[in-house]
């Protein structure tokens, strides 16, 4: 059943997902046909579906003393499954899809509430360093992913032609970020003046456009515990509590519409597949729109 699960990732590659996901998405097939312990995949039955589906929900979680997924992990599962018989029906492994006629729980996502202005101007009066500066524009005037900022090299910024490029976003896709002259100069800031002079402790860290302390690549996690160290010494200004990297980008977003952008230029901006998820991501508070 591994040749199946290759050609599938064989598959994702050619509709342009990235590395992470395939792997991800590959995996997660695969843990049906291993659950099912078929030898034929046309021997999977919707009952046998079903019954995963509510394992998922059952079986042991990743921390200790924890059972069953999250819903938002069993719901990329769903959507791992749905890709992966669509593509048996369509190749024609399979003569009918056995997960079209299931109908799934709702996934509710946590809706992120964009920051005010206000909020957004306390971070950056609150960074200390030129490396904190630059991490705010990355996410708040740049609206990158944590994915995205980790796989950032020195090569995808241009300073002079206020460019920012996105080499592998979500789903693989490659987008163009037009950079203001104080974003461009505030990022070339950070190169020409802390980067620079930080010595890169392997020789895959090189290529990286923001090090940590000790020379690493900076990874998704670290960018968080900076983030937390900023938002520290907001106390004035009124921050919810358990916000993310990701509250940044949803806040450039909101303000971009509420600055009067398109929607299209904004799906663009941020990298979206879909024009339905730019509205969820860009969509204002009752109290903001009301003063539009």
């Amino acid at each position: 059943m591994q040749e199946i699960i290759d050609q599938f990732g064989d598959y994702l590659y050619q509709l342009g997902y990235g590395n992470k996901t395939r792997q991800c998405l590959c995996a997660q097939a695969g843990a049906l046909l291993a659950y099912c312990q078929v030898t034929d995949v046309t021997e999977i039955t919707q009952g046998q579906i079903k019954n995963f589906y509510e394992w998922l929900y059952e079986c042991p979680g990743k921390r200790r003393g924890s059972s069953g997924l999250s819903e938002s992990t069993i719901a990329h599962y769903v959507y791992a499954l749905q890709h992966f018989f669509s593509w048996l029906e369509q190749t024609e492994q399979i003569g009918y899809n056995p997960i079209s006629g299931i109908k799934f729980k709702q996934h509710h996502k946590n809706r992120r509430e964009p920051l005010s202005r206000e909020q957004v101007e306390a971070l950056f009066a609150a960074a200390r360093s030129l490396q904190e500066l630059a991490v705010l524009h990355l996410f708040y005037s740049c609206g990158l992913r944590r994915s995205e900022a980790t796989g950032l090299d020195t090569r995808d910024i241009h300073f002079k032609q206020q460019l920012l490029y996105v080499r592998e976003g979500k789903g693989g896709k490659r987008r163009v970020i037009p950079l203001t002259e104080r974003v461009a100069h505030d990022l070339e800031n950070y190169y020409t003046n802390q980067r620079c002079h930080t010595k890169p402790l392997r020789l895959s860290d090189e290529p990286a456009f923001m090090l940590g302390s000790r020379g690493m690549r900076m990874s998704g996690s670290s960018y968080q515990t900076l983030f937390k160290k900023i938002m520290a010494r907001c106390a004035d200004a009124a921050l919810p509590e358990g916000i993310t990297l990701h509250h940044l980008r949803h806040s450039i977003a909101t303000d971009l519409v509420q600055g009067g952008m398109s929607m299209l230029y904004v799906k663009d901006f941020l990298g979206h597949s879909s024009l339905d998820t730019t509205q969820v991501y860009a969509r204002a508070r009752t109290a903001q729109l009301k003063s539009l």
